[in-house]
């Protein structure tokens, strides 16, 4: 397989914001979606508004009498 330049930096620089993303926690919806049809064909996916919700909601633990703040 033959790749240019442009296309090799392209990817690169959407790894990077990939990867920027996830260290400071923002979820990757596609990535998600991609899985839940591989391995929960299924089940329905949620929507991006669903899925943000949902991990932010994990990710603070809002709602199960465990919030946590930066500080704590």
């Amino acid at each position: 397989m033959i790749e240019t330049v442009p296309t090799r930096t392209r990817f690169v620089c959407e790894m990077v914001v990939k990867t920027a993303r996830l260290m400071v926690g923002v979820p990757d919806y596609d990535n998600d979606v991609a899985h839940w049809k591989a391995i929960h064909p299924d089940q329905p996916i949620m929507t991006h508004k669903e899925f943000f919700r949902e991990r932010q909601d994990a990710r603070y633990a809002i709602g199960k009498g465990r919030f946590r703040c930066c500080c704590c």
